[in-house]
């Protein structure tokens, strides 16, 4: 039985990571933590929970943490696990990490968009958690950064496409819109009920931190430079993702070759689902709460213009779904077992 810990359990990442593994027939749960509300019983933070564990929140303290934990999550604000992985690696835990801490190869790049990094030597072993992409690197990771929710749904409709060569490198188009709990659990005045409810917007277009993240990706899966224009939105709803991605094909491809790119790259990915129907395309509503990622695909008749659709739950299988799906890959676990 492997022994887990949740450092940060009781923002929207880390309970959804209580939600799953309590549940999870391989781990024990044995430590969570929270600042703000230790010593109060989880079940109290969150009361859907109750009658399902009886944990109760604790201040961080680095050497009682250890000695309960193989596997650590560090659902925490950026900047925070920097100062705290070292020294969990040096004591020999595995850890996944959920902020952007260390999702990037680039140092230059993370520093760019956040802030300096003060742990840059482990830039050389974290592992892109990109379970579907890098799982044979996940196998002997001990650092793994987790990635963002809007990238998962971005990357996965685009990797395989780019990888044969099938789209243009150029000119790629997402259009993505996120559930209001994207936006953490901390009070902001965007996401109040008033201001959410019954609208519908785009922000940050000035550049969001996750665009650097998928270009990173998408040049080194492509061998050349990526520049994509990426425009996220608030959707006023609680959970959900959906990306409509715009690129064009190489050549004259058929639907069937698109399709038969997604299901030789995607066989053996347990979690990645096909909508090859144009009058059935990906909806939030049949991701929320599970660890799938539905992918549709269309070609505009007469042109190269290729239309994908990514729908993914942000919660899950853009945060703790897949942060879980990286632990199962690293201890050897089925990497389904807890996410069905």
């Amino acid at each position: 039985m492997v022994r887990v810990g949740i450092i940060g359990a009781t923002g929207y990442a880390g309970a959804e990571l209580v939600r799953i593994l309590i549940n999870h027939p391989e781990v024990k749960l044995t430590t969570i933590t929270s600042r703000q509300y230790a010593g109060v019983s989880f079940t109290d933070v969150y009361p859907a929970m109750s009658g399902l564990t009886d944990l109760v929140c604790e201040e961080f303290h680095f050497d009682t943490f250890c000695e309960k934990t193989d596997v650590v999550f560090t659902a925490l604000p950026h900047k925070l696990p920097m100062e705290i992985i070292p020294k969990l690696l040096n004591k020999g835990k595995k850890v996944i990490d959920l902020s952007a801490d260390f999702r990037f190869d680039n140092v230059d790049a993370y520093e760019a968009v956040y802030q300096a990094h003060t742990a840059k030597d482990l830039f050389k072993v974290s592992v892109y958690g990109l379970c579907e992409v890098n799982r044979d690197a996940i196998r002997h990771a001990s650092l793994i950064g987790n990635p963002g929710c809007y990238p998962t749904t971005v990357l996965l409709a685009l990797i395989p496409l780019l990888r044969e060569g099938m789209i243009e490198t150029t000119q790629i188009i997402a259009d993505s819109k996120s559930g209001v709990s994207g936006a953490g659990r901390s009070l902001a005045l965007a996401t109040h009920f008033c201001e959410a409810n019954e609208a519908f917007k785009a922000y940050k277009l000035d550049g969001h931190r996750h665009c650097p993240e998928m270009e990173e990706v998408l040049s080194k899966e492509a061998g050349t430079p990526i520049s994509l224009t990426f425009v996220p939105h608030l959707l006023p709803m609680n959970r959900g993702m959906l990306s409509t991605i715009y690129t064009t094909i190489t050549q004259d491809y058929s639907l069937t070759d698109i399709r038969h790119c997604f299901e030789s790259f995607y066989k053996d990915r347990p979690f990645v689902r096909l909508y090859p129907d144009v009058k059935r395309p990906p909806d939030v509503k049949y991701v929320q709460y599970t660890n799938n990622c539905d992918i549709g695909f269309y070609v505009k008749p007469g042109t190269r213009r290729l239309v994908l659709i990514s729908a993914i739950d942000n919660l899950v299988k853009g945060a703790s779904g897949q942060a879980v799906q990286n632990m199962n890959i690293m201890m050897g676990i089925d990497e389904t077992t807890g996410l069905r």
